[in-house]
């Protein structure tokens, strides 16, 4: 998956922008506020960090070694940096952003729950 298409799955999902908080080359998604994904624009393959549930995140990395590895500077524990342009399949990209976004989605506030809901 390119990046840019990685781009447009993330801003698909209800309640989600995009912006630079941290410098001009590190691309940030949020839903209400909060982040789910990272995507680094000047790294080659194209990587992404994305939240994960802490069993999934060893079996992921298990599973794909070189293209699945604990989150750089990220939480080791809940966070995994992704090659989204290496041997991973589109499918499981698609299904590792869902899930990121699920797990952030679950620990958001009732209230903010509730306009996520309405969008």
């Amino acid at each position: 998956m390119d990046i840019e298409t990685f781009r447009d799955y993330c801003l698909s999902k209800k309640g989600t922008d995009e912006s630079f908080p941290f410098d001009e080359k590190t691309l940030v998604f949020k839903v209400m506020g909060k982040m789910f994904a990272l995507a680094g624009l000047e790294v080659s393959p194209s990587t992404a960090n994305l939240k994960c549930n802490p069993e999934r995140a060893i079996e992921l990395r298990e599973e794909y070694p070189e293209d699945v590895v604990s989150g750089y500077h990220m939480n080791k524990k809940h966070w995994n940096t992704v090659t989204i342009e290496g041997e991973l399949s589109d499918e499981l990209v698609i299904e590792l952003v869902d899930h990121s976004y699920d797990l952030v989605v679950a620990k958001l506030k009732k209230a903010d729950k509730e306009v996520l809901k309405n969008l």
